[in-house]
């Protein structure tokens, strides 16, 4: 596994998302089995490990810490703060500098270290002005609880504010072949300041593989069944770009899900996409896409195909959209 740098912090090139091992995506796999996974992900080289208190709630973070406890020293633990959470729901947002201290030590304990290494504003609070949020960053990693600060769909303003107080280490965002809206103003901010790239969802939520049924319905407790890009309808009518991408992954003897990754990882060379699984062929698939080379040639054929053939529906609704920082 080659590695690459988010500002100053070094981590394996593809890094695993956790969150489905625990909530999002319908029925987790039981206890050990994320262990498991988790800890094979580590023997395949990886060393970037994305959670939040958020995913449960807590129970992520918990599943997290016991798995990576025997290799801490060799691993690189984010995770996040920034939601309310009462009676084990999101009541709203919370990123009054005293709640995010009492999240850091919560975390801390569940995930069984001594320091997170990058601690992310899980969204931006309109509530509490960013120069405070960064001020207990810095303070907290001054004390040595955090290693390094991050942001989750932020918008460039935000970016550049939070950044003038604290360096901001690596921002998080959607990222992917059927969502590239942070081409426009997003990455040339980032590179511009040095910080890192971290395309959560760089599968398309999973459309991106091919494994989903254009028409079948999810779990209940299945995230996607609130994005409208997930409906049926819009499943089946983005059909056609997938159907493209499978060939196209075909004649490079590749998966669909190891070019969207190559994709990624050939935009800037510090960009590390977190793709998430409950499932250990589909860890070996991903790990796939960081050996996969793309040629320029590649490159502009896929943006030929993806301008062509435009993605089907939006990708929150109002109110979930509504969180996401311009």
């Amino acid at each position: 596994m080659k590695h690459r740098q988010l500002g100053a912090l070094k981590v394996s090139a593809l890094g695993l998302g956790c969150m489905p091992l625990s909530s999002g995506y319908g029925q987790p796999p039981d206890h050990q089995t994320g262990i498991s996974l988790i800890r094979e992900a580590v023997d395949r080289g990886v060393t970037f490990f994305d959670t939040a208190e958020a995913y449960g709630p807590f129970a992520n973070e918990e599943l997290v810490g016991e798995a990576l406890a025997p290799v801490r020293d060799r691993v690189v633990i984010a995770t996040k703060f920034g939601f309310r959470i009462e009676d084990g729901k999101q009541t709203g947002m919370d990123s009054r500098p005293s709640h995010i201290r009492e999240v850091a030590e919560a975390s801390l304990k569940r995930l069984r270290t001594d320091r997170i290494d990058l601690f992310y504003q899980h969204r931006v609070d309109p509530g509490v002005p960013i120069e405070d949020v960064a001020g207990v960053m810095k303070d907290l990693v001054r004390e040595g609880k955090i290693r390094h600060y991050g942001l989750s769909e932020a918008g460039v303003p935000t970016i550049r504010r939070a950044h003038a107080v604290h360096p901001v280490t690596a921002l998080q965002s959607e990222y992917s072949l059927w969502w590239r809206e942070p081409e426009q103003e997003v990455l040339p901010a980032l590179e511009e300041l040095g910080i890192g790239f971290v395309p959560f969802s760089p599968l398309g939520r999973g459309f991106l593989t091919g494994a989903l049924d254009a028409s079948a319905p999810f779990d209940a407790s299945d995230f996607r069944n609130l994005l409208p890009r997930f409906t049926a309808e819009n499943r089946q009518a983005n059909q056609g770009f997938l159907e493209w991408l499978r060939g196209f992954a075909a004649k490079r003897q590749a998966t669909p899900a190891q070019v969207a990754l190559a994709w990624l990882l050939a935009q800037r060379p510090w960009i590390v996409p977190i793709p998430a699984t409950t499932k250990r062929h589909r860890l070996e698939e991903n790990l796939g896409g960081a050996t996969l080379t793309l040629a320029a040639s590649d490159l502009g054929e896929i943006d030929d195909a993806f301008a062509a053939i435009p993605v089907q529906g939006d990708r929150y609704p109002e109110a979930l959209q509504r969180m996401v920082d311009r």
